[in-house]
């Protein structure tokens, strides 16, 4: 079948029709430029030189400056740019016969560049690094984006709730929160979240694969921040302290369920007898007694 040609490239010219947009209010003659415009009206009209002045300001800076771009748009899409060089890259996109193809993965472009940038990904060169920690990356962008974790600056906010976060696919996941989007899901169970790493990590359950373990004993768990935590046990560190008497713990979940003793809060109970407690273990112990 014979392919029908399309004109890829359209370059559109807005603004003024004419390159004569300066009119002369006393000859209707046009010019090319304000400059001229003035000139004009000094050398041309029977007037005082105070008041040519006058005319001369007050036309000129009355007359307004036509706004002349280019505009190149894509035949094929809906793609507008005001650089050519832009769209002649654009365009590439569209052109199937030139593809750049990793021969380590499955990534293509039709750009060589990206592809060579890409291959830093395999080889593991990282030319741009933080000054501050030992952030290392592939990417100029990447290191603009990680230097906002140190200057505190989060460009991107929520307009539902008070989020605010450093780049815009963070802020795109977490408005899934709001709408109820989960769009990954576990093919053994229920299981259903937002993130493609939160289902990575998930799966480990079901595998049983425990990656991050502890130097200094054989805890072993799925999330490396998991681990962070577990090490403050070996530290001694406890971040987390009740605001009513001196307790204090590693972890945020102790200090939720230590909260109970002073509100009075009991939330599991025992369905034989009268028992209610803070903590699901103790109720599991109390059952016992049962059997």
């Amino acid at each position: 079948m014979k392919q029908k040609s399309v004109n890829i490239l359209t370059k559109k010219t807005s603004g003024a029709s004419t390159k004569y947009n300066f009119e002369c209010d006393g000859s209707s003659k046009k010019f090319s430029t304000k400059d001229i415009l003035a000139k004009h009206i000094s050398y041309s009209h029977n007037t005082q030189k105070n008041s040519v002045t006058t005319a001369v300001r007050t036309q000129v800076e009355q007359t307004p400056v036509p706004q002349l771009t280019e505009t190149f748009n894509c035949d094929i899409c809906e793609f507008k740019t005001s650089q050519k060089r832009c769209i002649l890259a654009h365009l590439n996109a569209h052109v199937a016969e030139q593809v750049y193809c990793c021969n380590n993965c499955d990534y293509k472009c039709v750009r060589k560049d990206r592809l060579q940038t890409h291959m830093k990904i395999h080889t593991g060169e990282k030319h741009f690094w933080c000054h501050i920690c030992k952030y290392q990356c592939i990417h100029k962008s990447s290191l603009q984006t990680h230097m906002r974790i140190h200057t505190g600056e989060k460009p991107f906010s929520c307009h539902i709730c008070k989020y605010q976060c450093i780049q815009k696919s963070s802020l795109q996941t977490h408005m899934k929160i709001h709408t109820g989007e989960k769009p990954f899901s576990c093919h053994i169970c229920k299981y259903q979240c937002i993130r493609k790493s939160n289902l990575q990590a998930h799966m480990k359950i079901h595998t049983g694969e425990k990656p991050f373990s502890c130097h200094i004993c054989k805890y072993q768990c799925i999330h490396k921040s998991s681990l962070q935590t577990h090490m403050k046990i070996h530290t001694g560190e406890k971040p987390f302290s009740c605001h009513i008497c001196k307790y204090q713990c590693t972890y945020k979940s102790s200090l939720l369920t230590h909260m109970k003793i002073h509100t009075g809060e009991k939330p599991f109970s025992c369905n034989i007898c009268d028992y209610k407690c803070i903590r699901k273990c103790h109720l599991q112990r109390h059952m016992k007694t049962h059997t």
